[in-house]
């Protein structure tokens, strides 16, 4: 049985504790209303873009057009591009990710594809490693980043297109999870090259002339489409990390909580009994005189 030195020693210690999770969770919430903000500001060029895209590929003559459009016309190479937290304390975010790319990297190479991984944030690069060592490429690290800016996905965006161009792929895939609420993040994939694209929204009955024509706008264009949704990305990606991160320091500043409670409720009881026993020592030892 512990003693009272021991039960309050764990007292001020869950406590020191709990005052660290309660600050992260303030600082979270401060960080999450910006990012969130960043995120909802976005979404309507990236989704604009998109359509743009979207209304110029269907355009283009079928099969033809840019490689970025396109595609190399093989699916032996997959490239997986893994954007995680670089911090943890955040319950199972990165998880959630790594464990959905894993999946996919497991079932290609079942599949008989080979597999090439680009890390985007240090938990993912740890936790992949632990399995896929030899098929990562490389870890970005954004520690040094403190906000996310188009600045920060362009040169992520220009290194896929320079191993694409070298042949490095055929197909790439970015992983990212996308921000709903705050209690709510979605682990994604979502194909950069050949990019997947949806139906378009504008009347087909109309058409339209370019100039100059699809291809050579597609090709401007596409560059610019990757690194928007790899931006797009990021910004979901620091949306949910602080989201989930705020949930999970508010679940352990109540757990902490809890555990004074019990702690404190085991001191009391242990003291009493303490107490009690000393007063029967005395009252036995003055009876016996």
């Amino acid at each position: 049985m512990p003693s009272l030195k021991d039960l309050r020693n764990r007292i001020a210690s869950v406590k020191s504790t709990q005052k660290i999770t309660k600050a992260m969770q303030m600082v979270a919430v401060s960080k999450l209303r910006r990012a969130q903000s960043a995120v909802e500001a976005a979404r309507p060029y990236a989704e604009r873009v998109e359509a743009v895209l979207t209304n110029l590929a269907g355009a283009a003559a079928e099969g033809e057009g840019p490689r970025l459009l396109v595609g190399s016309g093989s699916r032996q190479t997959h490239l997986l591009v893994v954007c995680t937290g670089e911090r943890g304390l955040c319950g199972a975010f990165n998880t959630a990710i790594v464990r959905l790319a894993r999946d996919k990297a497991m079932a290609l190479a079942a599949d008989g594809k080979a597999v090439k991984i680009i890390c985007v944030g240090k938990k993912g690069y740890d936790q992949l490693r632990r399995t896929h060592e030899r098929q990562i490429l490389e870890l970005i690290d954004l520690r040094a980043v403190r906000t996310i800016a188009y600045e920060t996905a362009k040169p992520i965006a220009e290194k896929i297109i320079a191993l694409f161009d070298s042949g490095e792929f055929d197909v790439c895939t970015l992983f990212f999870s996308r921000f709903r609420s705050v209690i709510s993040q979605i682990p994604t994939a979502q194909q950069l090259i050949p990019p997947e694209l949806g139906e378009t929204k504008e009347e087909k009955e109309i058409s339209y002339d370019y100039e100059p024509d699809e291809a050579e706008i597609l090709a401007q264009l596409l560059p610019q489409a990757l690194t928007v949704r790899v931006y797009r990305a990021l910004l979901e990606n620091a949306a949910s990390f602080f989201g989930a991160q705020m949930s999970a320091m508010d679940n352990a500043t109540r757990n902490a909580g809890d555990m004074v409670k019990k702690y404190t409720l085991r001191y009391n009881r242990t003291r009493q009994a303490m107490i009690t026993k000393e007063l029967i020592e005395i009252i036995s030892g003055a009876e016996a005189l």
